[in-house]
């Protein structure tokens, strides 16, 4: 590490700055004549509201005492009860509050510090109380100027102390708009290079601020007559690329308002600030060039003010003499003014003299040299005395600049002054002679510990008096060896510099102060730390407004020092606010705003150092609104628009959408009119007739849209008949006996004159009929009476108060729409087990527009019915196949067409029955179950049982009735039930009779008079003591067990038992 140092060692900022070594100071507990330590400025202003303090401090031992002068007489402050001396000050206070005036105190003031070695003088202070005169009151009359014509607006402020800041506004407190034509002068009068019609819109009035009492007077106003050839003040003409002579105005080759003629001189003093003005008239308004005779003008302190009509030279030097010229041109021709410029100097030090500390015996030189144009001269002066008139001193030689003293004593002890001075200043200064005899002395703290950083440059202190001066060695470690030159240099005030700190000058420097008197020493211990560095930089970053940034700052630093990493925005303290969120190496800003653009910069600092980075964040944002809108070149139908386009906040400007507004149809309703590229400014717009058009201006870029501009003025176009007519006619019933003829209304661009109408014309469509026609100023009409989905021809054709628009579109409509008749020739058909398929033909009579087809359908078997399903087909779709769920159920179908008005009448069909061979597999099928086989030998058993019983019962010769109404279970309707009384039949072999009353009411005979296959289910039979039997059959054929074969003839187990009985 003890080669080169890195490029960014030297970007550490040392914070042990030490001192570079001036004039040796003596120590306050040693004897000494007096320094002035503050003083006030030589041109002291007061402002007259508060009391007045003249300030003089110093420092001596013993302690000063003070007096004053007041224009060059002593000032007795014992006399004046107003004034009064601060304690252990030389400071005045002059008081008002009991009354008095300030400017009874105005004059020049002289402090003086005294003890028995001396007098040390302040500067000679001019005091000045603030003055702020009122304005004197006068009348002023119109100004009547011929437009074109060069005016002056003179200001002529009352005179003030200081002079007070001049500024033109309106009687109503509204600024002077300025620009290159119409500007105020640094003398404080406005000037016109020529007038314009638009300058009499305003009153023109001069304010003037006074510093010291903030106050602002203002002069009555101007107003101005303007006489023109053009009386309008049309804004057409405004930006009109002639606007001169198209209002009219004669064009001039330029002339000088301020300064007049051809030349002029000017003189400024040493360090101050050169300023030239050049005002000039003419038609068009002339630019303004600078130029220096000879050579360029100082690119580093000048600067161009007021339009280009001034330049300012900064901190003036004997250099910027010559002369300078100003260049007025327009297309007319150009004039040019030389201002001669002289540089003059007040004094200023080239050598000022400084204390002078002797032992007795010793020689030594006060030295005081001054430079100025004209030459300063040079007066010496001890303890406030002219040298001349002093005790003279045989120790003591004056040549010129310089005193000399020679074997010095004790008795030369005094404080010199030397005053340079000429006509534009003077110079002031002390300087004490010290006559003392001590030993060597330390003035800072024992064993200090210095910590610095590597690679720096550094400066160990060691203060130190004595008298004679002492000596100063540096040495290292206790070495010998005494440290000056290679690395080291040693001031004159003992302070030891290491240009280039490496690792191995840590230690212990110790320095010794000799003289004649002894020594003293004192040590200081240097520590060596490692540099603070940001290894990883915050980046420069171009963000959209509303996303999230993050600006890293990784930093490397001694491990014994604290860091510290602090952010700046814009070389100020960032504020974190609750948008931000700052870690150890990292800054994040959530919802990047347009405030937030700016520079970053990460402070990364301990103790001794610190590193900077810093990076710049570029936000994108939507751009400013654009401004001035202006409108020229009026015609009939086109206007030109121009604008000043806003800031593009770092995203460029692509496009411009213009808008308009217009306030006869939707007033306060924007519409877009066009969209130009970001590149222009200015468009020429094509109009409609018979609109109040406003226009407004809004920018677009990558980010988003700008707020829209401020409305131009408005601007009518003349009226004119339609040249089109409204678009979007239908017409469509509302009702089935109407029809309603609607239309898009025309907008107010395209109405082009008053009292916009529309004519509506109506007929049968190939009827030949006569039109039908009626005026309408909304946007629809209701034709009645209309039959049902008729075609008409319909004309709509716009109308205002200058004429009709051109012939219109003829355009087909309907009336209104009904209910559909029922669908055609509705077919069913079975081609197998698995499917049915359907087809239809459209109905007769539609009735409107078909949009489609409805079919409901439901499965059913005998009284079971399933779930209805409903299918909708679209109105070209006339066959639709149906997947059956299973191969007996038979399907009930519902076919209906709909229109827009709904579902019109339904034709309804049924599936066919499924055929026998099916049937009978599926008998086959169910014969094969076990719980039918179950329950056909349960069935056997019983009939069984009844065989028996009947076969005894016939053997007994017994009787026993039987209902004759099978199937019908007994009711409160049947008288023989309600007495409890039954027939019975003498005959033994009579069959059993019964009848079965169908569900329609009509009677079916049975098949079998007797068969008790029809009394399989009835219910148990009963006997009575003597054996016979009393019972009832009842059949019931259970649909759900059979599976609906109800017809079914098919030999079952029971009737085949039946038959062998």
């Amino acid at each position: 590490m003890a080669g080169q140092p890195p490029p960014w060692a030297y970007t550490a900022v040392l914070l042990c700055a030490l001192s570079l070594g001036g004039a040796i100071e003596i120590p306050m507990d040693l004897s000494q004549p007096p320094t002035i330590t503050k003083q006030s400025v030589k041109d002291h202003i007061v402002d007259p509201r508060d009391n007045i303090l003249i300030e003089c401090e110093a420092k001596g031992n013993p302690a000063p005492s003070f007096h004053w002068t007041r224009n060059s007489k002593f000032f007795n402050i014992a006399k004046d009860p107003r004034v009064s001396m601060r304690r252990r000050s030389g400071t005045l206070v002059i008081d008002f509050r009991s009354g008095g005036r300030p400017e009874e105190y105005e004059g020049e003031y002289q402090c003086f510090a005294r003890n028995k070695f001396g007098t040390a003088l302040s500067n000679r202070i001019r005091l000045q109380v603030s003055k702020s005169p009122l304005w004197p009151k006068e009348n002023l009359d119109p100004v009547v100027v011929q437009e074109g014509a060069p005016l002056t607006l003179q200001c002529n402020p009352p005179p003030g102390l200081p002079s007070p800041v001049i500024f033109w506004m309106s009687s109503s407190m509204e600024p002077i708009t300025q620009d290159k034509r119409v500007s105020q002068g640094h003398n404080g009068d406005l000037y016109f290079s020529n007038v314009m019609l638009q300058d009499m819109q305003t009153d023109y009035s001069c304010n003037a601020r006074f510093h010291f009492t903030h106050t602002i007077q203002q002069k009555n106003p101007f107003t101005l007559k303007v006489l023109t050839n053009h009386p309008y003040n049309d804004s057409s003409l405004r930006n009109h690329p002639d606007m001169y002579s198209a209002r009219g105005v004669a064009e001039r080759t330029p002339s000088f308002m301020y300064p007049q003629g051809t030349a002029s001189s000017q003189m400024v003093l040493r360090g101050m600030d050169l300023l030239l003005e050049c005002i000039a008239s003419g038609v068009p308004t002339p630019d303004i060039a600078w130029y220096k005779k000879g050579g360029d003008l100082p690119s580093d302190k000048a600067k161009f003010e007021n339009f280009n009509k001034a330049l300012r030279i900064t901190n003036v030097s004997e250099e910027d003499s010559g002369e300078y010229f100003c260049l007025a041109s327009n297309k007319m021709g150009s004039i040019r003014h030389t201002i001669s410029v002289r540089v003059k100097a007040a004094p200023y030090w080239l050598d000022e003299p400084k204390n002078l500390i002797l032992a007795p015996g010793e020689d030594g030189r006060l030295v005081c040299r001054a430079n100025g144009n004209p030459k300063p001269t040079v007066q010496w002066m001890v303890n406030g005395e002219p040298l001349q008139s002093a005790p003279p001193n045989p120790n003591r030689e004056v040549a010129g600049d310089t005193i000399i003293f020679r074997d010095t004593q004790i008795s030369s002890r005094a404080v010199y002054q030397c005053n340079t001075s000429n006509e534009h200043g003077y110079l002031l200064a002390n300087a004490f002679v010290s006559v003392l005899d001590v030993p060597p002395r330390m003035l800072s703290p024992r064993n200090q510990l210095i910590r610095v950083i590597l690679y720096n440059r550094t400066r160990l202190d060691c203060p130190f008096f004595g008298s004679p001066i002492p000596t100063l060695r540096w040495f290292k470690n206790g070495q010998g060896s005494n440290l000056d030159g290679g690395n080291y240099h040693v001031y004159e005030n003992g302070s030891l510099e290491i240009k280039m700190i490496r690792k191995e000058d840590q230690g212990i420097y110790t320095c010794v102060a000799t003289n004649i008197l002894g020594k003293a020493e004192n040590q200081v211990r240097l520590e060596v730390k490692d540099p603070t560095r940001i290894y990883r930089m915050p980046e420069d970053q171009v963000a959209k407004r509303g996303t999230t940034v993050q600006l890293e700052c990784r930093v490397k630093h001694d491990p014994s020092l604290k860091l510290a990493v602090s952010w700046l925005k814009d070389d100020e303290p960032l504020y974190i606010s609750n948008r931000m969120k700052k870690e150890e190496d990292s800054l994040t800003i959530f919802g990047v705003a347009e405030r937030d653009q700016g520079s970053y910069t990460c402070v990364a600092s301990t103790e001794l150092d610190q590193d900077l980075a810093k990076a710049y964040l570029t936000v994108l944002g939507r751009p400013d609104r654009p401004r001035d809108l202006e409108l020229t070149d009026l015609a009939e139908r086109s206007v030109r628009l121009t604008w000043i386009p806003g800031d593009d906040n770092n995203s460029p400007i692509t496009d411009y959408v213009v808008q308009f507004e217009e306030d006869q149809f939707q007033p306060g309703v924007w519409h877009d009119h066009s969209k130009f590229p970001g590149s222009v400014n200015s468009a020429v717009l094509r109009l409609s007739p018979y609109v109040n058009y406003q226009f407004r201006v809004i920018a677009i870029n990558e980010v988003g849209s700008s707020h829209p501009s401020l409305p131009s003025e408005r601007y009518r176009t003349s009226g004119a008949p339609p040249e089109s007519n409204p678009s979007d006619v239908k017409g469509e019933g509302t009702r089935k006996n109407n029809m309603e003829i609607t239309w898009t209304p025309m907008n107010a661009t395209s109405a082009f004159g008053p009292n916009l109408r529309y004519i509506v014309k109506w007929r049968r469509r190939e009827t030949r009929e006569t039109w039908n026609n009626v005026t309408v100023w909304g946007s629809r009409y209701v034709v009645g009476q209309t039959p049902v989905y008729v075609p008409y021809e319909i004309r709509v054709q716009a109308e205002n108060d200058f004429g009709k628009g051109p012939e219109p579109d003829t355009v087909i409509g309907y009336s209104g729409e009904d209910l559909p008749s029922a669908p055609r020739r509705f077919r069913v058909r079975q081609p197998n087990l698995e499917t049915i398929n359907l087809e239809w033909d459209h109905p007769e009579h539609p009735n409107g527009i078909l949009i489609g087809y409805t079919l409901k359908y439901v499965a059913f078997n005998g009284t079971k019915v399933g779930k209805q399903i409903v299918e909708n087909f679209s109105p070209n779709q006339t066959k639709f196949t149906v997947q059956r769920a299973d191969p007996v159920s038979r399907y009930r179908f519902s076919l209906s067409a709909r229109t827009q008005v709904g579902s019109g009448e339904a034709v309804t069909e049924e599936s066919p029955a499924p055929p026998n061979e099916a049937y009978t597999n599926n008998q086959a099928d169910i014969a094969t179950q076990g719980w039918f086989i179950g329950l056909m030998c349960a069935i056997a058993l019983l009939v069984l049982i009844l065989l028996i019983v009947c076969f005894i019962k016939r053997s007994r010769g017994g009787k026993y009735p039987v209902r004759e109404k099978k199937d019908v279970p007994l009711g409160p309707e049947d008288p023989k039930e309600e007495d409890g009384s039954f027939d019975y039949s003498d005959e033994d072999n009579k069959p059993l009779q019964g009848s079965q009353t169908s569900l329609d009411g009509t009677i079916k005979q049975q098949e079998s008079d007797d068969s008790l296959v029809d009394y399989g289910e009835g219910g148990e039979g009963q006997f009575n003591e003597d054996g016979s039997f009393i019972g009832q059959y009842t059949v019931k054929k259970d649909k759900e067990e059979t599976e609906g074969n109800e017809s079914s003839e098919a030999t079952s187990p029971v009737n085949a038992i039946y038959s062998l009985a």
